[in-house]
């Protein structure tokens, strides 16, 4: 194995509970991500997976410190950055960058698509101004947009094509790291997978690692090396991506991909489909020991107390960790508790 291009270690990021909605009172802290520890190697893609409001886009953010973390570490090629000042941060930004889920909301609409290209040369001070419009005509060339409408405003562009432009301003500092936060879940169906493709051969070109951030579980298993599985702030379980979905061992993750559509009717009517009983527990309040438990077809009297760490489990391998008191087996059902009042 390489050194890991990015690491993260005990990461986590509280926010303080700004009203008492929802069972909030006010000073509560929503435990956002909460000891979050995962590495990525150059030029794989990990894919990181849950239900919304699990804290994956928090810990995107995080990475690329937009959000400041409450604690932990987050160590760029070797160097930790979790503290770096702004001024120490604007030579790790030209390495990590991001591209944002809205392609509408991402892109400021009273300025002209070359501009917005362009920002990252003038924040680093980069060309002259022939050189920079040189540049990211260029840009969008690789992007598949027309360098012709360069002077054209985001509102002239469709939603693929905005995301495009995201993607260009991206790979204007040719960085090390991009981090996906759910690019392409505001597209239509049919231009998804153009924008999925885009990134795959930018990988390539450009020699790029990708943490790719979706609910998409089909997208995930298209585009990733591993896939990460996050639950209620933390990562429940992380694998390479056959394996994931050949054995998974977490039953939250068995959960996940039970829910994922598959293309033959047949095969919709026949397999099994868990549905889990209650709601996604309060981050302000979360369960004691397993935060899955509540949920859990398997949970026992240990799970309630006992917190349980992300290890390889049933004698898998290394890079198969699992933070799971009673694993699944290979092959083995994952029965549903029947309660009266359970959703059906």
């Amino acid at each position: 194995m390489n050194t890991p291009l990015l690491q993260v270690d005990s990461l986590t990021k509280y926010f303080n509970a700004r009203s008492r909605s929802v069972g909030r009172q006010q000073g509560d802290q929503v435990r956002a991500v909460d000891g979050v520890s995962l590495a990525i190697e150059p030029g794989e893609t990990l894919g990181l997976v849950g239900e919304t409001g699990c804290g994956k886009s928090t810990l995107a953010r995080c990475l690329a410190r937009l959000h400041e973390p409450t604690s932990g570490t987050i160590t760029f090629e070797g160097r930790d950055i979790t503290h770096l000042d702004r001024r120490e941060m604007r030579a790790v930004r030209r390495e990590v960058q991001m591209i944002f889920q809205d392609p509408y909301g991402s892109l400021n609409p009273r300025r002209r698509v070359g501009s917005i290209i362009a920002d990252p040369f003038v924040i680093h001070g980069i060309g002259s101004r022939a050189e920079r419009r040189k540049k990211v005509q260029e840009l969008m060339e690789v992007v598949g947009l027309n360098p012709e409408h360069y002077n054209r405003f985001p509102a002239d562009f469709s939603g693929g094509q905005r995301q495009r432009i995201g993607v260009a301003r991206a790979l204007a500092l040719r960085p090390r790291l991009l981090i996906c936060d759910e690019p392409v879940s505001a597209l239509d169906v049919s231009i998804q997978a153009q924008v999925i493709n885009l990134l795959i051969d930018l990988q390539d070109e450009f020699k790029l690692t990708y943490l790719f951030i979706t609910h998409d579980l089909s997208v995930v298993r298209h585009v990733s090396d591993r896939i990460a599985v996050m639950y209620l702030g933390k990562v429940v379980e992380l694998a390479p991506a056959a394996e994931l979905f050949s054995r998974p061992r977490h039953p939250y993750t068995r959960a996940l991909l039970s829910a994922r559509p598959v293309p033959d009717p047949d095969q919709t009517d026949s397999r099994e489909r868990i549905v889990l009983t209650g709601d996604l527990p309060s981050p302000t309040n979360p369960p004691s020991g397993c935060r899955f438990h509540p949920r859990c077809p398997k949970a026992q009297a240990d799970c309630a107390v006992t917190d349980p760490p992300l290890v390889p489990v049933l004698g898998d391998a290394e890079d198969h960790p699992t933070a799971c008191l009673h694993p699944l087996a290979v092959g083995e059902e994952l029965v549903q508790p029947t309660t009266s009042g359970a959703t059906p």
